[in-house]
């Protein structure tokens, strides 16, 4: 144990290092491996422990297909997995080994970054899908890293569609539903190339003639420039094949025109260079700042952020009336060279020329990748954290101050606190002074009191939004169905209540309080399509139980006359059909899935069959004359004396082939198939009774057999190994009571109306974030009275606030251990948020709001949908904004339960000019 710690330990501390491969162990696995070899100095009681021996290396628990061993979607760094650099591995599956038939989980640490290099392991591949230009439907799946080349993807499309190498190829990629871009710099990586997840890229092989197979096809261009090209169908030269790196072509909507969109003509005859939002010009001049903005892949979150932004009006108009120009600082070693600034003023102008129905925002998006590493991929993002990255972006970008002096804090040492604010507030103007600082920033009131000397310590920050914290839940409701034991009972659907943050143990106490079945005999599981998806262990969160899971609890009979070892196996019911192209059989999963409990010196198929027929008796009627007959005839007859059913014959011939796999049969005591239950003798079997179904050893999706030889007549089988109930069409449709096989009953708390959800106000949000706490034992203050640390009481106040008031309320909820988003409806004034009694200052004026936008998230954490809410600046209507989409909205349609990030604007007749006297308006923060 000692020696496994030794090795280890500097191991994984090893710092990331571009072009290295990690692998991904799962938490769960690697946790017990901690424990069994004592790797935590706090958790060495039980080391060495066999009960605690991990087993082979298992990473079945971050698979979403078993089958594939494709990685579930949204796994989180230590909370579902942990990376390991190679030799760790290599070393773990030494002393180890690895579970049979999984591949190692293997990545490259890429490289992401312009001036802070930052380094990450790539857990998720960009999957691209391929085809041929010529072949469209043909589209082929494969995965390439953010690193890989352009020129990579090309060298696999020559080998997956056989194009010959001395044959001249392009390649095309679709970021939207009509429009092409050419990927001419072989060079580049699929992240600078702005290739996002599920992005289509087709290859074009130049014809024999010269020519390329799109230009007889090419109709149209439009620029602005107006200059425009036709070709005929016959024609074979066009200004086609000159077009530039960034040439686009989009289909107008006719199957035989495209067209060319381009902001200025390229010089030197290189063609048209498309602009870089690649803007589709609406037939009628559309309202300004009602423009959608394309998704180009994940990116909802950035467009709605952004459409909040843009609908900011002292912002938009500050970028508009080109104020920004003078005022870019490229030399802030804090900013982006006036990059981010620029890329954004380029979007807003856009946006607000009223001539575009929706534009694709990939050059911003691009600009935002390389200076924040965490947008550049295409996964699913916080609108919240993107709009503070920008903000402070522009911010930096734009600060009047070219050189920051160096400032001493001071304490406030008894002095009032309106000279301490307007120190505070002048202070931090001499270091930050932008466009961002005028309008976003305000001023908090920060103070602590010690517990032990009652130091009282005062402080002012600037900040540039308000986070809320919103009051938590403290418990949900589940609705689950009980499967009884008793197999004569119909299952009942339950409605329970259970802790927020609890396990399933809690859920099981909670059903078992209304059902009366013992909780420690239960068995919780999320069923989808006819299978198990997943199988709860007792000490997980119900976090991972999301509400549209069908979570089916199991009844397990544990009886304890004996000390018999028991095994709960997993039982799918498929259904053989013979397909009408071949004589080969496959098989269809349904019905529901079974859990049944068998003592593990009855494993055989004959005590089996006998424990499934009486588990579905109640759905199952079987004929009674017909039960014991010796004389059977048809596909359910026993086959001579070895007691094997026609049905397993039918198996083996599409799997052994023909009549020598019925030789087989004829001449062994036991089933040798592939994916057969074997048995020793056949007097396992009641050589006249009629066998309505036979058994199949398969895989947890029930999707393929598993090749298992098993010696004896007793089964050697694990816990939850999953076994198949094959049926024969005609058996299923005579005996199979689908309808009974489907009832269930409702439990009376199901029929009880549900408390409505409580609604919280704003203020009551505002309230707890002002409200006294005591900091946590790992979060405490230095007191410089006692010189130590202290659990000190902290409490927030607002001096002053901004123009533009961002409100940022916490949903989301998350630590290493658990995540959570709060669907609270939070009651917000669309008019008049009269904020005056919030500010502490006392010689402060009126601080009157009117909502102006409001950013949207639909779904759980992790996953989802951003939109946005806005009032238009012009017409003072409210609008929706659903990526490309804008459409019209009403006020009574913005408080909803999705509402996360709320714009507000101070009304103006209480608006103040200059922010640094105390008693006036205080703008101001500085996110560095």
């Amino acid at each position: 144990m000692a020696v496994q710690r030794a090795e280890l330990g500097p191991l994984l501390a090893m710092a990331l290092m571009p072009g290295e491969s990690w692998y991904l162990v799962d938490s769960r696995w690697f946790k017990q491996w901690k424990k069994y070899v004592g790797f935590d100095s706090w958790d060495m009681f039980g080391a060495g422990d066999l009960s605690l021996f991990p087993g082979p290396v298992d990473n079945s628990g971050l698979f979403g297909d078993p089958e594939t061993q494709s990685l579930k979607e949204h796994l989180i760094d230590e909370l579902d997995y942990v990376l390991v650099p190679a030799e760790a591995w290599n070393k773990l599956v030494m002393w180890y080994g690895c579970m049979d038939g999984q591949q190692p989980i293997v990545r490259k640490v890429v490289e992401y970054g312009l001036f802070v290099k930052h380094y990450k392991v790539e857990v998720y591949l960009l999957e691209l899908k391929l085809c041929e230009s010529s072949d469209p439907d043909n589209v082929i799946s494969c995965h390439f890293s953010k690193a890989d080349t352009v020129a990579t993807i090309e060298k696999e499309m020559r080998k997956l569609f056989n194009i010959p190498a001395e044959k001249e190829t392009r390649l095309w990629n679709r970021y939207m539903s009509n429009t092409y871009e050419q990927l001419c710099k072989l060079d580049s990586t699929v992240q600078d190339a702005g290739l996002y997840q599920g992005q289509m890229v087709l290859i074009e092989v130049k014809n024999e003639d010269g020519t390329w197979p799109g230009q007889p096809i090419l109709a149209k261009s439009s620029a602005a420039a107006s200059r425009t090209f036709t070709t005929s169908s016959k024609s074979s030269a066009s200004s086609y094949s000159s077009l530039s790196a960034t040439s686009v072509i989009t289909n107008s909507g006719s199957s035989n025109s495209y067209g060319l969109n381009s902001s200025h003509l390229g010089r030197g005859g290189s063609g048209f260079v498309c602009n870089s939002y690649s803007c589709r010009d609406s037939v009628s001049l559309s309202q300004p700042g009602l423009c959608g903005l394309s998704n180009l892949g994940n990116t909802c979150f950035m467009n709605s952020a952004l459409q909040c932004l843009s609908n900011t009006p002292p912002l938009t108009d500050y970028f508009l009336e080109d104020k920004y120009e003078a005022e870019i600082n490229q030399n802030n070693p804090l900013g982006m060279r006036g990059e981010i600034a620029e890329a954004y003023a380029e979007l807003i102008k856009q946006m607000w020329s009223g001539r575009q129905s929706h534009v694709a925002p990939r050059m911003f998006k691009t600009q935002v990748g390389r200076f924040a590493p965490q947008f550049s991929g295409y996964q699913q993002q916080d609108s919240q954290e993107l709009l503070a990255f920008l903000l402070d972006g522009l911010h930096e970008d734009l600060n009047r101050v070219k050189k920051k002096p160096y400032l001493e804090l001071k304490d406030a040492s008894g002095r009032p606190d309106s000279a301490v604010a307007k120190e505070a507030w002048e202070n931090h103007r001499l270091r930050n002074d932008s466009i961002i600082v005028d309008i976003f920033h305000g001023l908090f009131k920060s103070t602590l009191v010690c517990p032990k000397c009652s130091k009282v310590s005062v402080t002012f920050d600037p900040f540039c939004y308000l986070t809320l914290p919103l009051p938590l839940r403290r418990d949900r409701l589940m609705e689950v169905t009980l499967v009884y034991a008793d197999p004569q009972r119909r299952p009942v659907q339950y409605r329970v209540v259970v802790p927020m943050m609890g396990a399933i143990s809690d859920l099981c106490e909670s059903l078992s309080r209304l059902s009366g079945a013992p909780a420690e005999n239960m068995v919780v599981t999320d069923v989808y399509n006819h299978r198990f998806h997943k199988i709860f262990h007792m000490d997980e969160g119900l976090n991972h139980i999301m509400p549209k899971d069908d979570i089916f609890v199991y009844e397990v009979c544990k009886p304890s006359e004996d000390s018999s070892e028991y095994i709960t196996l997993s039982v799918y019911f498929r259904e053989k059909t013979v397909r009408q192209s071949s004589s080969t059989s496959g098989t269809v999963l349904f019905g529901q899935p079974l859990l049944i409990s068998v003592p593990k010196h009855k494993l055989t198929v004959d005590h089996l069959y006998g424990v499934v027929l009486e588990q579905i008796s109640r759905y199952v009627k079987l004929p009674l004359a017909e039960e014991y007959s010796a004389a059977c005839t048809g596909k359910g007859t026993c086959n001579g004396s070895n007691g094997v059913v026609e049905g397993d014959i039918e198996e083996m011939e599409h799997q052994d082939g023909g009549e020598e796999g019925k030789d087989k049969l004829a001449e062994a005591d036991a089933c040798y198939s592939e994916g057969c239950m074997q048995v020793e003798s056949a007097r396992d079997l009641q050589p006249s009774r009629k066998q309505y179904f036979t058994f199949s050893l398969v895989n947890s999706s029930g999707t393929s057999e598993i090749n298992s030889i098993v010696e004896g007549k007793i089964l050697k089988l694990n816990a939850f190994s999953a076994l198949a109930v094959d049926w024969d069409s005609d058996t299923r449709r005579l005996l199979f009571d689908e309808q009974e096989a489907q009832a269930f009953e409702k439990h009376e708390s199901m029929l009880q109306p549900q408390k409505k959800k409580a609604v919280v106000a704003l203020r009551d949000c505002i309230e707890l974030f002002t409200t006294m706490e005591t900091l946590g034992e790992h979060d405490p203050w230095y007191c410089p009275n006692c010189k130590k640390h202290q659990q000190a009481t902290k409490k927030f106040d607002l001096w002053s606030l901004p123009r533009i008031l961002v409100v940022h309320l916490k949903r989301f909820s998350y630590s290493r251990y658990w995540r959570d988003k709060l669907d609270t409806v939070v009651e917000f004034p669309v008019r008049g948020l009269d904020m005056s009694e919030f500010v502490c200052d006392p010689r402060a004026g009126s601080y009157v709001y009117d909502l102006i936008a409001v950013s949207n998230h639909y779904g759980a954490m992790g996953v989802g949908h951003y939109t946005a809410y806005a009032k238009n600046k012009v017409n003072d209507k409210w609008y929706y904004f659903d990526d490309s989409s804008v459409s019209t909205a009403s006020e009574d349609q913005i408080v909803t339960k999705a509402a996360y990030v709320l714009f507000y604007q101070r009304r103006s007749s209480e608006e103040h000019t200059a922010p640094s006297p105390p008693q006036e308006e205080y703008d101001g923060m500085d996110t560095n």
